[in-house]
Parts: structure tokens; C-alpha cells; sequence
């Protein structure tokens, strides 16, 4: 196939670009640069750039913007659709910025796909686990629950676990199903929840294939280490690299689910490829919750650096407690079973880290910004 994929020169997508042309498809990449992704120059400052530019179709240009659009999409059959601004806290006060690119740019598409004449039969967009909100929980006196942001007065006063409605008590996780409620509670999930919609409305009125992917965090080699608004893993990993404390917040209890970027490259690939996969959408995960101090101790242990790692109680707001992948749709469409354990991933991605020059960190002036604005307690 032709295969188009914007934001392709990002994380995802210059993985995914390589290997879909390694087994024999032709890509089109469409990627803005963003600098706080690629840096300055990306030429010099993004290995991820540096590695599709010479060997795909690259087109610098915005989702945004109608003229790039109508420059790549032409004779193209498929369309990954990944490009999206990335960060939970930043969005909660760069409404505007992730509104026009994340939603702006996914209807700027489906109208050109809806008017103009293309031969797009599939088409494939990166959503989130953000759109859940909080994940899927058992109540010992209501029975599946799906509960609400949690309330600022609970969180001051240490109880961080999202507790029943009805008796108080704390609630038992269970992995996130596709059924389980949306109710996202961020700008950024608000805006993948959209475009997801979208995606799946407008394409099915076109007859054309349409897939999502609501992705877990995903991580590994090449993701960006100066970036201080998405990526745990990124963040922790350059704090340490320059001597700096790790600063957990709330309990240090919360979990995600870290899924290797080749597991993502694969999951992606099948719903690409498979006609099975043709109006569905999937939860993409490694299916297992992994605490952050877990994390924190895990990488601080690979760097063999000793800094302070100090649980703090505070909090962000928008931040979930929980949310873990079940992917048994996954396994039963698509085929799907993540390769990489939390513990091969982790080498992997600390061994091309200490490859990597250290980068500034500028986690510090993130969270100022989000003190600024009321949302970190």
C-alpha cells in the first residue's frame, strides 16, 4: 500500500514508518517539526527526524493547514493518522493550541477525504487511554463503577485511590475494556475522544475502512528526553541524568501501563492490514499496571545513580489514578500480544539512553507552569 502517516517523524511514527517500509509498503510522512519535540534544528537536534527524512516521502507541513493536506494526500491508500499535540497537564491551559491541531486537524482531513476525490480505503487514528478518565474499578456494594475525577478535598487529605460512591471504601482495579465509559478528564482526552469520533463516524459514511487505537504509555529508544510534558520515562530519565531528585507524586501508588514502542508498531500494523480490524477500536497496551515509584526506583537502579526519591503527596489536577489495557479484543482481531515485558523494555530503553547526550531538564519550568495556573497542589 501507499501509506500516509502524519506526525510520522514523531515517536510512533518514524517506528512505524521504518518498519511499514521494511515490509514493503511505500510511505508518505506529513510532520511539522514541532520544536518541542525535535528541537531547535531538527537536522542536528531529532534522531527521529534524522532517521525517515532520507528514506521516506517526507513533507514538512501542518495538519492544520489545507495545502499540506492536498500535497500528500494524492494516490494514497491508507492513512496512520498520529500527529496530535501530547501533553495531559499542558493542555489544561494550552486549550486553543491542542483544540486547533488535535481536532482542527483531524476535520480538516475528513472534509478533503469527504469532498475531494481520493482513493483512501483505510484509515487508521492513534487515540488514547486518555479518554477513559479513571479506568474500570469493582465496588463491593455497586459493582462495576467507572468513577468520576476525584475530588480536590480527598486528594489534599492523602486519600488518593478513587473510592465508591455509595460506602467511602477504596475500589479494586480491573483492566480497562473498549466498552468501559468514556469520560475523559483532561483537555488532551477530550480532544482524542473527538477526534476519534470523528474518525469512525465520517469514515464509515465514506466506506472507508476506519480503526482506532487508544494507546497506552508507550515508551523506548528514541523517545524525546527533553520534552517535559509527556513521558514518564523521558522525564525521570533525564532528571536523573543530570543529578536531580525525583519528586513522586501523591503516594507513588499510581499506575499505568507501559507498553513497548515495538508492540505499538505491531498492534498498529495489524489494524493497518486486517480487514477484521475495519470499524473497531482497540485498547493497545502491555495489559499490566505498573506503579510509578516502581518506576522511579527501577530507572535510578539501570543508571546506577543515587538521587533523592521523595514521595510528596502532591498532585495534579486532571491526573488519574489508574488505567491498565485489557486486550482480549486485541488478542481475538488483531492477533495482538505485546512482546516486551516491563523489565526487557527498561533495558532496552536505559541502555539508549546512557548512548544519548544528557539533556537540559526543564521539568522544573513545566510545573511552575502548571502552579501558575492553579492545577498542581
Amino acid at each position: 500500500m501507499k501509506v500516509l502517516i502524519t506526525g510520522g517523524a514523531g515517536f510512533i511514527g518514524s517506528n512505524l514508518a521504518l518498519h511499514l517500509q521494511k515490509i514493503g509498503h511505500e510511505v508518505t510522512i506529513l510532520d511539522n517539526l514541532s520544536q518541542q519535540i525535535h528541537g531547535e534544528n531538527p537536522a542536528e537536534t531529532s534522531p527521529l527526524y534524522r532517521s525517515i527524512k532520507d528514506v521516506t516521502n517526507f513533507v514538512l507541513g501542518s495538519v492544520t493547514d489545507s495545502a499540506a493536506w492536498e500535497k500528500v494526500l494524492p494516490g494514497q491508500d491508507a492513512i496512520v493518522h498520529l500527529a496530535a499535540e501530547t501533553g495531559t497537564g499542558q493542555s489544561m491551559y494550552e486549550i486553543k493550541r491542542y483544540v486547533d491541531v488535535n481536532i482542527g486537524g483531524t476535520a480538516l482531513m475528513l472534509d478533503l477525504l469527504a469532498n475531494g476525490s481520493y482513493q483512501v480505503k483505510k484509515v487508521v487514528v492513534a487515540s488514547s487511554r486518555s479518554i477513559y478518565g479513571e479506568g474500570k474499578y469493582h465496588s463491593q456494594a455497586l459493582g462495576i463503577i467507572y468513577p468520576g475525577a476525584r475530588k480536590d478535598e480527598d486528594m489534599q487529605a492523602g486519600r488518593f485511590e478513587p473510592l465508591c460512591p455509595q460506602t467511602g471504601e477504596p475500589l479494586t482495579l480491573l483492566a480497562t475494556d473498549e466498552d468501559s465509559k468514556i469520560h475523559p478528564s483532561s483537555v488532551y482526552g477530550i480532544t482524542k475522544q473527538n477526534q476519534e469520533q470523528m474518525v469512525m463516524t465520517v469514515c464509515a459514511s465514506l466506506g472507508i475502512g476506519a480503526t482506532a487505537l487508544r494507546y497506552q504509555n508507550v515508551y523506548g529508544p528514541g523517545q524525546s528526553l527533553s520534552n517535559p510534558y509527556t513521558g514518564i520515562l523521558s522525564i525521570f530519565s533525564t532528571r536523573i541524568k543530570n543529578g536531580n531528585g525525583l519528586n513522586i507524586f501523591e503516594d507513588g501508588k499510581e499506575s499505568r501501563d507501559f507498553v513497548f514502542v515495538s508492540d505499538i508498531v505491531e498492534a498498529t500494523t495489524a489494524a493497518l492490514i486486517k480487514d477484521e480490524a475495519n470499524n473497531q477500536v482497540f485498547g493497545i497496551g502491555a495489559g499490566v499496571a505498573t506503579d510509578v515509584l516502581t518506576v522511579a526506583h527501577t530507572l535510578a537502579e539501570r543508571y546506577g545513580k543515587e538521587v533523592e526519591i521523595k514521595v510528596t503527596g502532591a498532585y495534579r489536577l486532571g491526573d488519574i489514578r489508574h488505567n491498565y489495557a485489557d486486550l482480549s479484543k486485541a488478542k481475538r482481531l488483531l492477533d495482538f500480544s505485546p512482546k516486551v515485558t516491563f523489565d526487557q523494555g527498561i533495558k532496552l530503553f536505559t541502555t539508549w539512553v546512557e548512548q544519548q547526550e544528557v539533556q537540559t531538564d526543564s521539568y522544573d519550568s513545566s510545573i511552575a507552569e502548571m502552579k501558575k495556573r492553579g492545577l498542581y497542589k
